[in-house]
């Protein structure tokens, strides 16, 4: 008994290792996550600050739910409502398709249409702009170029390094200035961005998930 104590004491770096590793496998989509939006972040922050105004990471609450954007950029050109996949592998789907699939070697997994996704995400913006006038919305679907992209869409889905161009070929402005900086401080202003607010949002959305597939 003695010796396996003493074996166990010794071998007490396994132990941590293992316990680490483990906790970053729970960790790592979360992870992979951050580490998408903050890698749009850095590209958008490249835009013309004059043209262009850019909300990271917004949580509006619409009624009793809460949605969760990665990123608006709010220009002279339209609100564009941007969402972000850190996915990799091959990522096949079509515009109407419930969900897309993403295969890794001889593994395949379906995730929800981020289109689909993306959408409700502009319904909502709709819902608590609908008093600014009409405003135009543009959907972009942003992989990092990790993921091989085999999309049939009319959307934009675009990986990273092209996302700044995807935006700058909409040229033909459509809101004043004024307009603009309404848009931006409503969104500021309803902006409930907080780390309570986050992980009650991420609760309500894993629990909707379960249901689903139930």
């Amino acid at each position: 008994m003695k010796l396996a104590f003493n074996l166990l004491l010794d071998l007490w770096y396994v132990w941590v290792l293992l316990i680490i590793s483990a906790i970053l496998s729970l960790l790592r989509p979360k992870i992979k996550g951050v580490l998408g939006e903050k890698s749009v972040s850095f590209f958008l922050a490249r835009l013309d600050p004059k043209k262009y105004k850019v909300l990271n990471n917004l949580l509006i609450k619409v009624g009793s739910k809460t949605v969760q954007i990665d990123h608006v950029v709010v220009s002279n050109y339209g609100v564009f409502v941007i969402e972000t996949k850190n996915y990799q592998g091959l990522i096949y789907g079509k515009e109407y398709d419930e969900y897309w699939t993403q295969v890794i070697y001889k593994r395949k997994e379906k995730f929800y249409n981020p289109i689909r996704q993306n959408y409700g995400h502009i319904q909502a913006l709709k819902e608590i702009l609908s008093d600014l006038g009409d405003i135009k919305f543009i959907s972009v679907i942003v992989f990092t170029t990790k993921a091989d992209l085999k999309i049939e869409t009319k959307t934009d889905v675009v990986w990273t390094t092209k996302l700044i161009k995807t935006i700058k070929k909409y040229n033909r402005e459509c809101l004043t200035d004024e307009q603009k900086e309404k848009i931006f401080q409503r969104l500021c202003s309803m902006n409930v961005n907080s780390y309570k607010n986050m992980r009650e949002h991420v609760r309500s959305v894993r629990s909707n998930k379960l249901k689903v597939n139930k």
